[in-house]
């Protein structure tokens, strides 16, 4: 009687399985042991981790009030609070950790209570700084009592440390011992199981292998074309006769199967070519993207519109090529869509159009017109053009710009142009916001000048300027007269009233090429590269004219008439080359006309003797 293989197989796997299940268990004990051990490793460096916390939160706050005490300025102050609190909290959670341990635990106490010792004296010196009494704070720093309780603090925290790291080596080591136990499991009980393997696959494979060479012979025989041959010999088991008979059984299918080879080798051949095409639609979007990928990296790098414009100019024609068109870029204070760039020979409109003359962006979506009379024409177009497209630039709803294509945008050009819209929105976005970023960075933001900071900069570089080509270089320093009286009687918001206004008037009346700086509080600097004194003071003298006859108001009231005094200096190859001996000579200018009178214009000595 055949006899069955799944019964031999399943006696031989469950003394694998026993051997293995005794391995397992062996490995599990000794895995459990090293996890506790790591657990105990954990626990130290949290420990550990918290202890250095702790200490560095209050050196934070001791840092702070230190910083609010010398300066007195209040940003240094504003975290003390929030530091000592996370300390003490740290503080407590130390002991909590500890607990297990006691002599860890009655140095964590002491940590917690030195902590809030340090704390309350830094909450004190705080409260006294709050309180404007600086000199009290400090007094209470120098007293030396919160580095003494400092140093303590550091001292305990370092015996914590140091034990706990040394707990934290032995901990280790335990877990390197259970590591070697179970290596030494696993180099014993694996070659054991691997010879208990070899031994069961050795008597599985001699009952298998007589069955299999028959099989293998009539598989061979119907590889050869044989389509006839079927398994007669004896097997040596249940299953293999069960898989004699299957193979027959499909046999006779694959006979039936030969008739619908034709039409499957069909089908494989149009699968083949639909992956060949999307293959090659991939490519194409992989290059697409690539290429949109350097255009995005410049357009990030970008600082001018020029810029801009010229990578504008160089990349979408090589996405879009054939296609001529132009991108606009939306002027928030005017609202107009401006043009950046254009190419194929595109001429546009330098002075722009306005957003509701664009249908793209009336209905927030593409535009386009494929022929005559196929759709709306955008008024920004003209009547004449019979096939363009217009694709709205957005970002959170806002008008960005729009990309004009001249030209029909095919469905492969689809992607291309998607991509090509939204790198360009963010691009734009982008240079929107560096644009703003760097305006506040140099700006006065009550009379929009430009700052103090910028007019350093400037005058240092004007002066290497005017050094190398010799050119001249004046700056002019000037101030409102009898400042303070606007601000005693109609109050500060008066003051900036008239600070807005002359800063306004200057801006008008002095040439594109000079630099209107506000120097701070009521006083303006004026950097005027390639004039001389003597030339310059022409145009301040038409200045200080027309501010003089100024009419304030503010408020609905009239604040009166407003003068200025004006210093001029003329920059020489003896003064400093960071631009601080010319301002003084400008400005000691300035305090000759405040004490000749008021409202006049007064040159330096060295430049009016130029000047004559």
């Amino acid at each position: 009687m055949v006899g069955s293989l799944s019964n031999r197989i399943v006696v031989l796997c469950s003394i694998l399985c026993l051997m293995l299940a005794v391995l397992a268990g062996l490995l599990l004990d000794g895995s459990a042991q090293m996890r506790g051990s790591l657990t105990w490793v954990t626990h130290s460096a949290q420990v550990l981790k918290t202890a250095n916390r702790a200490l560095g939160h209050l050196q934070q706050a001791e840092s702070g009030q230190r910083g609010f005490v010398l300066t007195r300025d209040p940003e240094f102050g504003k975290a003390v609070a929030a530091e000592i609190a996370a300390s003490k909290r740290d503080a407590a959670e130390l002991v909590r950790l500890t607990a297990d341990n006691p002599a860890q635990s009655e140095r964590s106490r002491q940590i917690r209570m030195l902590i809030e010792d340090r704390g309350a004296h830094l909450a004190e010196s705080a409260e006294l700084t709050r309180a404007g009494d600086f000199a009290g704070a400090q007094a209470l720093t120098a007293s030396g009592r919160g580095r003494n309780l400092m140093v303590l603090v550091e001292a305990r925290v370092g015996d914590l440390l140091n034990e706990e790291r040394a707990l934290s080596v032995s901990r280790m080591a335990a877990v390197e011992r259970r590591l070697n136990y179970i290596r030494w499991l696993v180099m014993i009980g694996t070659p054991l199981a691997v010879v208990a393997i070899a031994l069961m696959a050795a008597a599985l494979i001699r009952r298998i292998r007589r069955p299999v060479d028959a099989m293998m012979t009539v598989m061979g025989q119907l590889g050869a074309g044989d389509r006839s041959a079927r398994i007669d010999a004896v097997m040596e088991s249940s299953e293999f006769e069960r898989l004699a008979g299957g193979y027959n059984a499909m046999a006779e299918e694959l006979q039936a199967a030969v008739a619908d080879q034709v039409v499957s080798e069909e089908r494989l051949r149009l699968a083949n070519l639909e992956l060949s095409t999307n293959a090659d639609v991939l490519r194409e979007r992989g290059e697409v993207i690539e290429l949109l990928g350097g255009m995005a990296h410049r357009m990030q790098a970008a600082r001018t519109d020029e810029e801009l414009a010229s990578i504008i100019r160089v990349f979408v024609p090589r996405v879009l090529p054939e296609i001529p068109g132009a991108l606009y870029a939306h002027n928030n204070s005017r609202n107009l869509l401006v043009p950046i760039a254009a190419w194929a020979g595109i001429e546009v409109e330098t002075a722009g159009f306005a957003p509701d003359q664009c249908w793209a962006l009336r209905r927030g979506q593409s535009h386009f017109v494929v022929e005559p009379g196929s759709d709306i024409v955008c008024a920004h177009v003209g009547a004449e053009a019979d096939h363009y497209h217009c694709e709205p630039l957005l970002a959170g709803g806002e008008v960005i710009g729009v990309l004009y294509l001249r030209g029909v945008v095919g469905a492969e050009n689809r992607f291309r142009l998607t991509v090509l819209t939204e790198n360009i929105a963010s691009a734009l976005v982008n240079h929107r916001l560096q644009r703003g970023l760097r305006e506040q960075t140099i700006r006065d933001p009550l009379t929009g000048l430009f700052n103090r900071r910028y007019m350093e900069e400037t005058l240092a570089l004007e002066i290497a300027r005017a050094t190398r080509t010799g050119s001249p270089l004046s700056v002019v320093m000037c101030d409102v007269d009898h400042f303070k009286r606007f601000n005693d009687e109609f109050g500060h918001e008066a003051g900036d009233a008239v600070l807005q206004a002359v800063a306004a008037e200057m801006r008008s009346r002095f040439r594109d090429g000079d630099l209107v700086c506000r120097f701070g509080g009521e006083e303006f600097t004026i950097i005027a590269p390639g004039s001389s004194a003597g030339v310059l003071a022409k145009r301040v003298e038409a200045v200080r004219q027309a501010i003089s006859e100024l009419m304030v108001s503010q408020g609905g009231r009239t604040l009166g008439s407003t003068t200025m005094s004006f210093g001029i200096a003329t920059w020489e190859e003896s003064m400093e080359r960071d631009g601080s001996t010319l301002v003084k000579a400008a400005d000691a200018a300035l305090y000759r006309a405040k004490r000749d009178g008021r409202n006049r214009v007064v040159l330096d000595a060295r430049a009016e003797a130029l000047a004559a």
